[in-house]
């Protein structure tokens, strides 16, 4: 369907809604009529050609009290019937009685088609639609003659042929419907349909290359995020194009939206597909084909979405570190590997195609993917989504990655990239991963469609694929970066090493470090306060402050834990507070207030003097003097952790200096450290038990092509050039 056909229709419908739907829905409920009824029109018109055969047969089965109207398939040719009399065209014949024949057609309709209406929530809309005497004007639009709603040709009321609306070409009109339908609420269409081009390329690179490997039998295709189903068939067309078998290929896909669910369905029962194969409800959550696997597999799922409403099916305590019962367990097995930020859960389609890989056949499966920019770097060393570009990179299963041209698709104008994913590389392509940079290949839109505003040709589609068949690398033109690359798997990956330096302590004893041991940290501000207001009788009154102090609580709405609450108002935990103040005072008393810089030596005369002194200071009590009398200085002494055996000095790290370093895998890690990080902080070493391995893929970096700075020479003649066109103005300017 080209656009100008494309345009009409939606222009038609459209129409529709502002000339029969104005005043009588919002704005924002038009789609809740017009989408559903869009669909029946091209039930209808099908149904059209045998609807008195379906009668007899109707009246026959009643007269022999047969039940089931399965048989009736046979006499549509269709696996969907309708046993009213009504078409869309006779309801019209009837105008008083109109809105309850609708209800009467709606019924006739075969389970398969009742779950669809269901999916719209049609039934809801009749009686507004029955109350504002609509239905008849609804109806005979639809109806019209001039436009073709069908998936077959037809004739307008002039003889003239009307291209059929075929199953890709409605997902388009539903999208753009969907699209204008959303902008007249201010609300986004949260989608991002795949335009044709897309669809293209994916079915060319993921059916051409094994072709001759496609052999009799049946082929199972499947899309996690099918929408209305338009890239299925786009692959089956396409497979069966190539290959010239006829019903080889099954296809299988999962959507969430209803609405789309039922325009997916109502084109599988157009096209003679299974109904019963695209399954309804979140595949992340729920997944409609846990037992299957497939050969081929394509899809667009959504990008930047959350998938919080998927958690509790995928993970328990998401993001909760350790072994113990409260820490994170994956339940789902296809999200093993890793989960990515809730934020995002386009990885996790992505995990759910490789989890359905073919690995006991010749073939294998394939994989072809549209993911944003996000999916190729977000994510540190050993996190989920790193984790899920090292399993895919290490198990050799990514085969290339393809960057598209911006502002391709509708609703969105960020960078997107098609990822092909293949558990059978041929010889030749093990081991590697191929870039493909095609954001130059592309040709400007006389008009916007939404955020597209460019398109791929035929000839770009061509391109690309046989760049994709040659595997190798190649320029884009003289003066530009290359167009393909090929990289070992482990280009990608890092080693993130963590790099600790010594914490340096120098301690002193001072009356104002000691005073502070007067209150507990937890509950400072409460206790400073209260000392504050009532000095030493919160030693010996307390009970008598309570009312006081909970005033104070109250009134600047401080919150407290139970048991800081309880400390606050208890009379033995002030005067420990205190006791501990008085027997640092003493060790205060005993060890002088001078300043030490080696905290080794410092430490242990701390505890030496405690023990001779026999002061009453327990393990929290000294921790909290230290805490107190301490403080980092890079000018002291390293703080030693322990001394092994061998004699080798182990230093405490100080977190405030940590680093992180990523170190290519094709490096040595030490030789990488001395180089980068000794020569600069020479006290520096690697915590090896905290190395991770990681892997990101920096698309652009790749591509770079370094453009040199103009020479001085060209820029003083633009300049002089410059004030010879003002003629004098900016030398002027210069002087003043």
């Amino acid at each position: 369907m080209n656009n100008k056909v494309h345009n009409q229709i939606v222009s038609f419908i459209w129409s529709i809604a502002d000339d029969v739907l104005r005043d009588v829905f919002v704005r924002g409920k038009y789609r809740d009529i017009i989408l559903p009824f869009t669909v029946l029109r091209r039930l209808d018109a099908l149904l059209v050609p045998t609807k008195e055969k379906v009668l007899e047969a109707v009246e026959f089965m009643d007269q022999q009290k047969i039940d089931d109207r399965s048989a009736l398939k046979s006499v549509t040719g269709y696996p969907f019937w309708n046993t009213s009399k009504f078409t869309f065209e006779s309801l019209l014949n009837d105008s008083d009685n109109i809105d309850s024949n609708l209800e009467v057609y709606l019924d006739g309709y075969s389970p398969n088609v009742q779950e669809i209406i269901s999916k719209f929530k049609l039934r809801n809309q009749l009686e507004t639609m029955k109350e504002n005497e609509i239905t008849w004007l609804l109806i005979e639009k639809f109806a019209s003659k001039e436009i073709n709603l069908s998936p077959n040709e037809a004739l307008n009321g002039k003889g003239e042929k009307l291209p059929p609306l075929t199953n890709l070409s409605m997902g388009y009109v539903f999208e753009e419907l969907i699209r204008k339908f959303n902008e007249e609420n201010n609300e986004e269409a949260g989608e991002h349909f795949t335009p044709r081009e897309i669809i293209k390329l994916m079915t060319h690179i993921l059916f051409l290359p094994v072709k001759d490997q496609i052999k009799r039998g049946t082929y199972l295709i499947y899309d996690p995020a099918c929408g209305s189903g338009g890239m299925l068939t786009e692959a089956e067309n396409f497979a069966e194009e190539i290959t010239g078998r006829k019903g080889g290929f099954n296809l299988y896909g999962q959507e969430v939206n209803p609405e789309t669910y039922a325009i997916c369905t109502s084109d599988m029962l157009i096209k003679g597909d299974k109904p019963e194969n695209i399954a309804f409800g979140s595949t992340l959550s729920k997944d409609g084909f846990p037992n299957l696997h497939f050969d081929f597999m394509l899809s667009n799922p959504p990008y930047g979405k959350a998938w919080k409403l998927d958690e509790n099916a995928i993970v328990d305590n998401r993001g909760k570190k350790g072994n113990g019962e409260n820490s994170e367990n994956i339940k789902d097995p296809r999200f093993q590997v890793g989960l990515p930020t809730i934020s995002d859960g386009q990885l996790l389609f992505l995990m759910n195609m490789v989890s359905k890989m073919k690995h006991n056949t010749e073939l294998g499966s394939r994989i072809a993917t549209v993911h944003n920019g996000s999916a190729l770097f977000t994510g540190d060393a050993g996190g989920g989504e790193s984790e899920i570009r090292k399993h895919l990179i290490e198990n050799d299963w990514l085969d290339c990655i393809i960057a598209l041209p911006k502002n391709i698709f509708y609703n969105t104008g960020i960078p997107t990239y098609v990822w092909i994913v293949n558990n059978r590389k041929p010889a030749h392509r093990k081991g590697k991963v191929q870039l493909i940079n095609a954001l130059e290949l592309y040709v400007k839109l006389r008009k916007n469609l939404g955020d597209k505003n460019c398109e791929m040709t035929a000839e770009h589609i061509g391109q690309i694929t046989q760049l994709y068949m040659d595997f190798k690398e190649s320029d884009l033109s003289a003066g530009q970066a290359g167009i393909s690359k090929i990289f070992p798997n482990e280009y990608f990956g890092y080693n993130k090493i963590t790099v600790e330096r010594p914490l340096r302590l120098s301690a002193m004893f001072t009356k104002e470090a000691l005073e502070s041991l007067r209150f507990n940290k937890n509950i400072l501000d409460e206790m400073t306060w209260a000392y504050e207001k009532f000095g030493n009788d919160v030693y010996t009154k307390l009970k008598d402050l309570k009312p006081e102090i909970e005033k104070h609580l109250t009134q600047h709405d401080i919150k407290l834990k139970a048991g800081d609450k309880k400390n606050l108002f208890s009379q033995d935990f002030w005067k420990a507070q205190l006791d501990n103040l008085n027997e640092a005072t003493k060790l205060m008393n005993a060890m002088g207030t001078g300043q030490h810089d080696d905290f080794n030596t410092f430490s242990v005369l701390f505890a030496d003097t405690i023990k001779d002194k026999k002061l009453k200071l327990d393990n929290k009590a000294q921790k909290a003097i230290l805490n107190a009398i301490t403080w980092k200085n890079e000018d002291a002494d390293p703080v030693i952790k322990k001394t092994e055996k061998d004699g080798i000095i182990v230093y405490e790290a100080n977190g405030d200096l940590r680093d992180t370093e990523n170190v290519p895998l094709n490096e040595d890690i030490q030789t990488y450290f001395e180089r980068e990080v000794l020569q600069h902080v020479p006290d520096a070493w690697i915590d090896h038990s905290k190395t991770v391995k990681g892997y990101d893929i920096s698309f652009t970096r790749y591509f770079y092509n370094y453009v040199p700075p103009r020479s001085i020479e060209e820029i003083t003649a633009e300049i002089l050039q410059l004030e010879k066109e003002t003629d004098g103005i900016l030398h002027e300017i210069i002087s003043d």
